[in-house]
């Protein structure tokens, strides 16, 4: 089970192709249904691979409606973290991150300059252990190619079958005037015309899990299944087209624009039915190994993390595994005992099962693709749009993220709260 610990250097998270042209192709909430409980429209469980990243591309060649970032002195650590991009760039041969194609070519694309600033954030402003962190990060999607697991590759639906979504919900407040980016739902009469405050929330329905060998015993598989709908999710930020800057770390905490990344992901680990002492090694093992990963490939993704329907006597665990992790780290973790609470947190978006009056998760959550796989064959069309790939095997290194020293040291501390 899964409980992000962290340096102020690395940022917990979950667990835990390239266009020729600048112009930015159909996009997933253009060309689908936007799997929303605000709106309640269903989404198709699997979208092909030419509209789930539209970030995926180079950076725009037509500058003339790029954002513009706040100038930056020369001894402002992100301009220090830009300096060394070309190098990074050029030490590693890959570019891409969370779908942005990173340029170290003035001017510095905006969405460049988002990321790096996630870096530095991840880092407390360290220039040199984000520079280390970008470039091992890059080093590790090269080699393990997330965004072809989430897009391209079949995962076993009897392995993963109801075990995560993503969906997005209107943002609690929103009506009154709550910062954050805005995304486009489906309004009333199926119109996709009502623009929001939205966030992008990933689930992971560990009560769905009915043969844990089965589900984490193939670590591998199931890291790459993880990484793919975390992939799916960072797709719904649509970080190419951010405009809002995201302060530095060191920003004044009393300031009311302090700490306001609206490019981040909401997380909800369901633990309904979940037997906590009976946990096995495969499920031990999965929970270390992704907690790592994500950790340090994912730096500055998690807005908040909810732990529902864990049992009250759990409670004891949570607060005891808040004295091991950073404050930047325990602000954002909430455990609820009853999952009917999360309304209060996410608004009335939320799945009826957790309070709301959105519609259930298998109804309106999007998902990776799944299909029924006997070894490496796969069993017909996946949810109308073909096979595609099935599960991939990867080097060692790279499911481990090419190891950071910083997240080792930190593995064993919480691996009861499942990956």
């Amino acid at each position: 089970m899964e409980a992000h610990q962290a340096s102020p250097s690395t940022e917990p998270e979950a667990v835990l192709g390239a266009g020729t042209s600048a112009e930015r192709p159909p996009s997933l909430a253009d060309t689908k249904d936007v799997p929303s409980s605000a709106s309640q429209a269903a989404a198709p469980a699997a979208t092909s691979a030419s509209t789930l990243h539209p970030t995926a591309q180079p950076p725009r060649t037509d500058t003339t409606a790029e954002p513009t970032w706040p100038p930056l002195p020369a001894t402002h650590p992100l301009r220090k973290l830009q300096d060394k991009l070309p190098e990074i760039l050029s030490t590693t041969g890959h570019a891409e991150v969370w779908g942005v194609y990173l340029s170290g070519t003035a001017p510095i694309p905006f969405s460049t300059t988002l990321v790096l600033q996630k870096f530095l954030r991840a880092n407390a402003n360290d220039v040199d252990k984000a520079a280390k962190q970008l470039q091992e990060t890059l080093v590790w999607r090269k080699e393990f190619q997330p965004l072809k697991a989430a897009e391209e590759e079949v995962f076993d639906e009897t392995r993963f079958g109801g075990l995560g979504y993503v969906t997005l919900i209107e943002r609690k407040g929103a009506a009154t005037g709550s910062w954050g980016r805005k995304d486009v739902v489906e309004g009333a009469g199926g119109k996709k015309d009502k623009k929001v405050d939205v966030d992008v929330v990933t689930w992971n329905i560990y009560g769905a899990v009915k043969d844990p060998k089965g589900t984490f015993g193939d670590l591998d598989g199931f890291l790459r299944y993880r990484v793919a709908l975390m992939e799916r999710s960072i797709a719904h930020l649509h970080l190419n087209d951010a405009t809002q800057p995201i302060p530095d770390y060191n920003s004044d905490p009393n300031s009311t624009a302090a700490n306001k990344d609206p490019y981040q992901i909401m997380q909800v680990h369901d633990y309904l039915s979940v037997k906590f002492l009976r946990m096995d090694a495969a499920t031990r093992a999965a929970s270390q190994r992704t907690i790592a990963l994500f950790q340090a490939r994912y730096p500055e993704l998690l807005a908040r993390k909810f732990f529902v329907n864990v049992p009250f006597v759990m409670g004891w665990l949570f607060a005891a595994m808040k004295v091991f992790v950073a404050k930047e780290t325990t602000r954002k973790l909430v455990m609820l005992t009853y999952g009917n609470r999360l309304v209060e947190e996410l608004g009335v978006g939320v799945p009826r099962a957790y309070g709301g009056r959105g519609e259930e998760l298998g109804e309106v959550g999007e998902t990776v693709r799944l299909g029924r796989l006997e070894g490496e064959k796969k069993e017909g069309a996946v949810n109308g749009q073909g096979s595609g790939e099935g599960e991939g095997k990867e080097k060692e290194s790279a499911v481990n993220g090419q190891g950071s020293e910083e997240v080792k040291d930190k593995e064993k501390v919480g691996t009861e709260v499942k990956a």
